[in-house]
Formats: structure tokens, C-alpha cells, sequence
């Protein structure tokens, strides 16, 4: 098993979240990891991106060498955009649809639109309107959009779920079966495509 990951998003929307709950499911897998974080101007609304490699053999690097990333996850259609030429000819793409319009020239949405859906394998939701109508917070997108990744991911949806519960469990009941619901609410959008 091996698969390299650029999770991408701007700052606030949960990105190292998600790095961390799938971190936690390579372990309980026993596969290895590294993992390489590039955070931007995170309380003004800057790009932060991380490179997450899980595999079942040794990984000499964190960084993914690039045209090889097997998927983008990104909370930001935009910053999606921003790492397609790293992927790999079979890589998938699964980005929230909902822009942060945080400068002057962002272009418009169809546009952004119309380029990641001329990729191959892509899947766009809106991570926070699934996250709302699952019960959760919108500050759970993040778990719709791992939800939603699940099913390119090689791991198995319980797997995911009982890292979730592991990450989220110092911080009350509540907040972990909210971002299960969110979790399930993004997983349930891929699976029934």
C-alpha cells in the first residue's frame, strides 16, 4: 500500500486535522509515515498545505515527488487548482465546491470549476452544507471532505472512523459523534456516486 497526499486548504479549515486522523489510521495499520507541513498566513486566510505519505514499506522522504501524488484533498476549490501538476496520471482530486474569496482577483468559480472537472478523477462537494445537514458544525467540513476521500484512500471506512474517535476523544463525546456524522455524510456522497 502506498499513497501520497496533498491536503490543501487555507488557514483554519482543518487541513492538519486531517493529517492527523489519517496519521493515526496508517499507525493502527502499522504503515509508515512522514509527513511535510507548509503552513501560510493562517490567521489571514493564507494557503496551508501538507505533503502525507503513507506506505507499507519504509518512506525515505517526506516530500512527493512530483507528477506523483495519488490524490489532492483540498478545502479551497482554488488551492485544489494550485497542486494539479503534481498529480499522477491516475490521481484523484476531492475538493470542497464552496471558494474562500479571500483576494481582490479570485477567479470566477465556473472557471475554477471547469478546469478541476477537466481532470480525470475528480470529486467536488460542498463539505459544509453536508456537514450542516448531518448535525455538525461547519468547523466538521473537514471530516466530510476525509469522508469523501475515503473510498480512494485503500483504508477501510472503520478504520477512519475509529481514528476519528481517537483524535476527537479529549475533547468530549459530543464533539467526536459530531465529526463521525460529518465523517459518514461525506462518505456516503462518494459512495453513492
Amino acid at each position: 500500500m502506498k499513497q501520497d497526499i496533498i491536503l490543501a486548504g487555507v488557514g483554519g479549515q482543518g487541513i492538519l486535522s486531517i493529517a492527523t486522523v489519517l496519521g493515526e489510521a496508517a499507525l493502527s495499520g502499522g504503515l509508515h509515515i512522514k509527513q511535510a507541513e507548509v503552513h501560510g498566513m493562517s490567521q489571514r486566510g493564507g494557503d496551508v498545505q501538507s505533503n502525507l505519505r503513507l506506505s507499507s514499506e519504509p518512506i525515505a522522504s517526506d516530500l512527493i515527488p512530483s507528477g506523483q501524488v495519488d490524490m489532492i484533498m483540498s478545502l479551497e476549490p482554488m488551492e485544489a487548482l494550485r497542486y494539479v501538476q503534481e498529480l499522477s496520471k491516475d490521481g484523484w482530486i476531492v475538493t470542497s465546491s464552496v471558494p474562500f474569496v479571500n483576494i481582490n482577483n479570485y477567479p470566477e468559480k465556473e472557471e475554477v470549476y471547469r478546469h478541476l472537472q477537466a481532470m480525470p478523477h475528480t470529486v467536488m462537494l460542498d463539505v459544509e452544507q453536508l456537514a450542516k445537514e448531518a448535525g455538525a458544525p461547519a468547523q466538521a467540513a473537514n471530516m466530510v471532505l476525509l469522508g469523501a476521500a475515503v473510498p480512494m484512500l485503500g483504508f477501510s471506512y472503520d478504520s477512519v472512523k475509529d481514528a476519528v474517535a481517537k483524535v476527537f476523544a479529549r475533547k468530549g463525546e459530543e464533539i467526536v459523534a459530531k465529526n463521525i456524522a460529518a465523517l459518514e455524510a461525506g462518505f456516503r456522497h462518494s459512495s453513492n456516486r
